[in-house]
């Protein structure tokens, strides 16, 4: 008992200064610099196109920054990325971590729970029986269904459930819920109000509080920040000097960033980000091509992992 509770979050504290990612089309964003302290509700706010998701990347250690730096838990940033990815946790962010719409809810609960013993566990945990590994495993799936308040009896099918036939917030709770079985010390999700009424955008902060409220720092993508969040605001660069771009062989001016922090929640920082002319093609091109260097885009090709390995793991779960 005193192991387990060893292993729950601590959170951990993010700082930047200066920080900034620049991709094949230019800064994706620049001169982010805030300070988060552990157990916080970070919001990064700003319309798409305008670097949130590569942000939130970067700060997971899942993209390299090119200037400035920043520490997460206390380890720096982009000099120890993989130790990064160790204690962070991605929920959903699409084209990176996403749920399979032909998955059940208790095939991709059981399937991350096997994985996170498999290749993130401790050797004595390796070692224990089959009787006391399952009963591990279904302890920290029930641990982490509770904090994301998914209610699997309320499902269509209980645990049968497809995603295809989850709900918006459903979906997100879910997502919440298969990260949080790593007992992250962070926790990063995406789009995270996307397509919600405004009662469920409501449930949905009131999660990620809750989450925080736990222990674990949590990084939120968002088009508006509530208001008990320290908000982070990423601002497309509309003002550059077009005659400078030209005069640059058709490149991207740089962004021109100023960046303004206030202490406590509800602080808001805001950076400047490039504007190409197809504004949501830049982010998602930057995060692409960016992040094929080092081989640091996923939780999966983070972590020293085998094919054989991830086949024995996934037969484990009777849909290999």
């Amino acid at each position: 008992m005193g192991a387990e509770a060893d292993e729950r979050p601590r959170g951990a504290a993010v700082v930047a200064d200066g920080f900034g990612l620049k991709g094949p089309r230019g800064w994706a964003f620049r001169e982010v610099s805030f300070r988060a302290e552990p157990g916080s509700l970070v919001a990064i706010e700003g319309p798409s196109g305008s670097g949130r998701t590569c942000l939130l990347l970067a700060l997971t250690g899942r993209m390299k920054a090119k200037e400035g730096t920043a520490e997460v838990g206390g380890l720096p940033l982009p000099r120890k990325m993989s130790a990064v990815r160790r204690i962070t946790a991605l929920g959903q962010v699409p084209g990176v971590s996403e749920l399979d719409p032909a998955f059940t809810v208790a095939e991709h609960l059981n399937e991350r729970a096997l994985l996170q013993r498999r290749f993130d566990g401790t050797v004595r945990a390796l070692l224990r029986r089959p009787a006391e590994r399952k009963a591990s495993a279904r302890a920290r799936i029930d641990e982490a269904v509770a904090a994301a308040g998914l209610d699997l009896a309320a499902l269509p099918k209980g645990e049968r459930t497809s995603v295809r036939d989850l709900e918006r917030l459903e979906a997100l709770r879910l997502s919440i819920a298969l990260a949080l079985i790593g007992r992250p010390r962070l926790l990063a999700v995406d789009d995270t109000d996307l397509k919600l009424s405004d009662a469920d955008r409501a449930e949905a902060w009131a999660l990620l509080r809750s989450v925080a409220n736990s222990g674990t720092t949590v990084l939120a993508v968002c088009s508006e920040a509530p208001e008990n969040a320290l908000r982070i605001t990423t601002l497309a660069d509309t003002t550059a000097d077009k005659s400078e771009a030209e005069s640059e062989s058709g490149t991207e001016a740089g962004a021109r960033a100023g960046a303004e922090t206030k202490a406590g929640a509800g602080a808001e920082v805001k950076s400047g980000a490039v504007a190409a002319e197809d504004a949501d093609a830049e982010d998602s091109d930057t995060k692409a091509d960016d992040t094929k260097a080092d081989g640091d885009v996923t939780e999966e090709s983070a972590e020293d992992t085998t094919e054989e390995g991830a086949a024995d793991a996934l037969a484990e779960t009777g849909r290999a």
